[in-house]
């Protein structure tokens, strides 16, 4: 093959080479190096996005408790337990999450089918990406809301009740 690209270029023995000969195991390796950064870029981005999701649910999750100091005072009062107050902040925190994540998956699927339409395409979404897209964000709402609910849960409850 090299031999006959020389000749339609007229190149002569001594001459090099004007043009480059690429096999498609050359092409399919660049490919899956491109396609192998661009996954570790999108691991990297998604990460960063999840955890300033998660500091977010956080901070609503600290303002939640810091209004409801009153609220935690009585409970704890009437025979609330530490746990009691520690699960439903948790629970909250998880259902805060949930609803985010499955509006979420509800624009992103509805944003890829306006897209698929509109350029032709044939696909679909695996209904196991939104199951561990759901399981990841309630999963992000539990760790993050840990810290807001054990210190809901650690208040006094005498102190709770003179919170103005």
């Amino acid at each position: 093959m090299t031999l006959q690209l020389r000749r339609m270029r007229g190149l002569r023995t001594q001459d090099a080479n004007t043009f480059d000969v690429i096999t498609s195991d050359q092409i399919l390796g660049v490919f899956d190096r491109l396609t192998s950064v661009f996954f570790f870029v999108m691991i990297v981005l998604s990460s960063v996005a999840l955890m300033v999701g998660g500091i977010g649910v956080m901070a609503i999750m600290m303002v939640s408790v810091t209004d409801r100091t009153r609220e935690i005072g009585v409970r704890k009062a009437l025979g609330a337990t530490r746990r009691e107050i520690l699960w439903q902040f948790l629970v909250e925190a998880a259902t805060l999450t949930l609803l985010g994540g499955t509006i979420g998956i509800i624009l992103g699927v509805g944003a890829g089918e306006v897209l698929k339409g509109a350029l032709g395409f044939e696909s679909g979404v695996p209904v196991w990406s939104a199951a561990v897209a759901t399981v990841v964000s309630v999963g992000i709402g539990l760790v993050f809301g840990i810290l807001p609910a054990n210190r809901a849960a650690k208040m006094d409850p005498v102190e709770a009740l003179r919170h103005e």
